[in-house]
């Protein structure tokens, strides 16, 4: 085991009192420090042909420089055979499952007197002090979430084919508690990953301010040091819970050591359980899981009396933002150009949505769920409706369309024979029998509008009249009721005083043409 170092100010009072002439013996027990560790200073100080005068001005970084760290493991042969050692060590635990007490027990081994496993990982520590230096990180209590995917995938068995089907392993981690939730998927796109990290806050019970992906494709779209392009998507069901986005930068697996920590780990603890088992289905695999993770997440920490459950539920529970009510609902887009007729295609169902007049002709972009339709143009929103999955029909709001297109989408038959029954029953007889024989009904809503108009024009009651009298003759159309008008038929009382003959016109073919 190295030798403890000391205050810089006891190597001062060393130095101060071997100028003055006292012994090594005096020195040690005037300063407290043991013999052998004074003896140790001053050799180096002989060695090095220093003055006291010389280092008496030195700060205690640059006396540090000359004085502190341990020689003596140096003159050990074992020393120099583990810092030969110590560049491979590091590269091997990299592997996948790979632990310093496997490449201890290898190194001991090869050199059988050679260090004790604690002086391994000791000189292990500082050999990565000195190449790796890292900062320090402190993990706030609800603060962030970190995520990413195992190297590594597990398999399922197709029960009726028999072929393997590979699956991926999602991992995520609280930076504070270090409660881990790990979660088998299909695929490392943006739905899978938006499942399982909703899966995970659901395990957890809360939300966390942030969360921390890799850079993986399916959350950011594009990588950058300093401000990275979040996936729509993710972004969207980031504001759903409620929470931050904050990509690891790239190049930099130190910013989430915690969850390749983590991956590391459930290689040994989950991985090598459930390795020899066979899963049919996904829910299975999940299950044999979660059985597994709660060993993990119960079991005490190394070197404490607390497990990462305990330290859960004693400090981070609480700090975590708490669950919406509903959960997340993924939304499919597409990018579709408005039609003249002022709608957009949903071409999944072939169905059409109607957007505000002033938008044909413009690109827009449809995000869609199970239950409902948005319609966005340059991030806002200028229509929302709910999904109608009827093959070839159209939703339409009557505010989305120009002034005359909302007029005649006002035109109904209820419409027109109320309208028509406020003037009289004949007239509104009359308009059921315009609507009846009309192959298609805006052929008859256009006679219709016109029969009533006629209204305006020659009064109520010679409408009545001209409508009556064109019932006798059994022809129900617009022109007919016109002529009767203009040749003031409207006025006899008495249809046995003159035989009126049926009005000739191209455009009529009479009842049966309808029939």
């Amino acid at each position: 085991m190295a030798n403890k170092a000391i205050e810089m100010i006891k190597v001062r009072q060393i130095l101060r009192l071997y100028e003055q002439g006292h012994s090594k013996v005096q020195i040690s027990i005037l300063t407290g420090v043991a013999r052998n560790t004074v003896k140790r200073y001053l050799r180096k100080f002989i060695a090095g042909q220093y003055t006291y005068e010389r280092v008496s001005g030195l700060s205690d970084h640059e006396l540090e420089m000359l004085f502190g760290g341990d020689e003596e493991p140096q003159l050990d042969p074992r020393f120099e055979a583990l810092q030969k050692l110590l560049p491979e060590i590091n590269k091997q635990l990299k592997r996948k499952g790979m632990t310093l007490l496997k490449l201890w027990e290898q190194y001991k081994e090869k050199y059988p007197d050679g260090y004790k496993i604690t002086q391994f990982c000791y000189y292990h520590s500082q050999y990565n002090r000195g190449t790796n230096p890292v900062m320090h990180q402190e993990h706030k209590a609800g603060d962030k979430m970190y995520i990413d995917f195992a190297g590594e995938k597990m398999k399922i068995v197709d029960a009726e084919t028999g072929e393997l089907q590979m699956v991926e392993v999602f991992a995520a981690i609280l930076g504070s508690s270090q409660l881990t939730y790990v979660e088998a998927v299909r695929s490392q796109k943006k739905e899978d990953l938006i499942l399982a990290c909703e899966n995970a806050m659901h395990y957890f019970g809360g939300v966390p301010a942030a969360i921390v992906p890799d850079n993986l494709k399916s959350a950011v779209t594009k990588s950058s040091k300093y401000e990275p392009l979040i996936n729509e998507t993710f972004a969207d069901f980031a504001e759903h819970y409620g929470t931050a986005v904050i990509p690891a930068r790239a190049y930099r697996p130190k910013d989430k050591s915690l969850v390749e920590g983590i991956i590391k780990i459930i290689y040994t603890r989950i991985y090598l359980s459930i390795d020899k088992q066979t899963f049919f289905t996904l829910p299975e695999l999940n299950e044999a899981i979660r059985r597994e993770l709660e060993h993990h997440n119960n079991a005490l920490l190394k070197g404490r009396d607390y497990s990462r459950r305990q330290q859960f539920e004693e400090i981070e529970k609480s700090a975590l933002l708490p669950l919406p009510v509903y959960r997340y609902e993924f939304k499919q887009q597409k990018l579709v150009t408005v039609m003249k007729n002022g709608h957009v295609g949903l071409s999944v169902d072939k169905h059409y949505y109607s957007v505000p007049y002033r938008f044909i002709g413009k690109k827009v972009k449809i995000l869609y769920t199970s239950t409902q339709v948005e319609i966005f143009y340059k991030y806002e929103r200028i229509a929302v409706h709910s999904r109608d999955m009827r093959k070839y029909k159209y939703t339409t709001l009557n505010e989305h369309l120009a002034s005359a297109h909302r007029y005649l989408s006002d035109w109904t038959a209820e419409k027109f024979i109320e309208q028509a029954r406020t003037l009289h029953e004949d007239v509104a007889l009359y308009i059921c029998k315009v609507i009846e024989g009309k192959s298609h009904p805006e052929q008859a809503y256009k006679s219709c509008s016109g029969i009533l108009s006629l209204a305006r024009k020659v009064g109520t009651d010679r409408l009545i009249k001209a409508c009556q009298r064109a019932h006798l003759f059994g022809v129900f159309n617009y022109p007919i009721v016109v002529q009767i008008l203009d040749k003031k038929l409207d006025s006899f009382r008495d249809d046995t005083e003159e035989v009126i003959p049926m009005p000739r016109h191209d455009n009529i073919r009479g009842g049966d043409y309808y029939q």
